[in-house]
């Protein structure tokens, strides 16, 4: 049990909720690994929702209400984290939800569907038979998507992606808006829009600015998105580092933890 003053205790139940997961059945072993280089890169943004996601943020709740056919994508470590925060966001942003996976098994499948709906979705694609619809120029099980979600979308939000994937899906002219800790990673270099930021605080945080924008003009929505610079938002967030890191190293910022 973790103590509620545990200085790392916000962390700790983010590992064992991944590790849950795992014993379950439906995060992959490689998702292991995924969330302790995700620990890396959250340590290093200082654990907080930085401006420069906040920027990212607003962008995704434009795109995405401003989207005919919007889908969230949700992997194993995904529905282990955030899946409240993904039937909260989909239902703020009216978009499907479909599950995709690089190591795709059938019984993966039917678990993180079922994870979702018993935290309130309803309709979850991706599932056998519905994947049956391919990503061009992509070799992974991760090309394998639904025919009326990720195949049809215009936007599709993609947390804790693979670049290969994310090119793929920019090839074939949809928005993506990626969730990704590592400023330097491929998905984050090649998504429309990305949030650096963790999962858990970056999709309830969505919601909210969906909410907040929903029922602005459209030209409102879309001037959001032309006033977006994704390579920028990367930079800041490179620079956020940096400074952090001297911070650090010269003593004028204490680490917990």
């Amino acid at each position: 049990m973790i103590p509620p003053n545990h200085p790392r205790r916000e962390s700790l139940l983010q590992r064992e909720a991944v590790v849950e997961g795992f014993r379950e059945g439906y995060v992959a072993a490689q998702g292991l690994i995924a969330q302790g280089r995700g620990e890396c890169f959250d340590y290093l943004i200082g654990e907080a929702t930085q401006p420069f996601a906040l920027k990212a943020i607003r962008a995704a709740a434009a795109a995405l209400l401003l989207a005919k056919r919007p889908v969230v994508s949700v992997n194993g470590n995904v529905a282990a984290l955030a899946p409240r925060a993904v039937v909260e966001l989909a239902e703020a942003a009216g978009a499907l939800i479909e599950v995709n996976l690089f190591y795709r098994t059938g019984e993966r499948e039917e678990k993180i569907a079922e994870v979702l709906r018993r935290h309130g979705a309803g309709e979850v694609l991706g599932v056998g038979e519905d994947a049956a619809c391919v990503i061009p120029e992509l070799f992974s099980e991760r090309r394998r998507v639904s025919c009326k979600g990720i195949y049809a979308a215009d936007v599709v939000l993609v947390p804790l992606e693979d670049g290969d994937r994310t090119e793929a899906l920019r090839r074939m002219g949809k928005t993506v808006i990626a969730v990704d800790l590592n400023p330097l990673s491929r998905t984050s270099r090649a998504a429309s829009i990305t949030i650096v930021d963790n999962v858990v605080r970056a999709l309830p945080a969505l919601a909210n600015a969906v909410r907040e924008l929903r029922g602005r003009p459209r030209e409102d929505l879309e001037g959001v998105l032309r006033g977006y610079d994704n390579r920028g938002v990367l930079q800041e967030a490179l620079r956020h580092i940096l400074e952090r890191l001297r911070r650090l190293s010269e003593g004028e910022l204490e680490l917990v933890g």
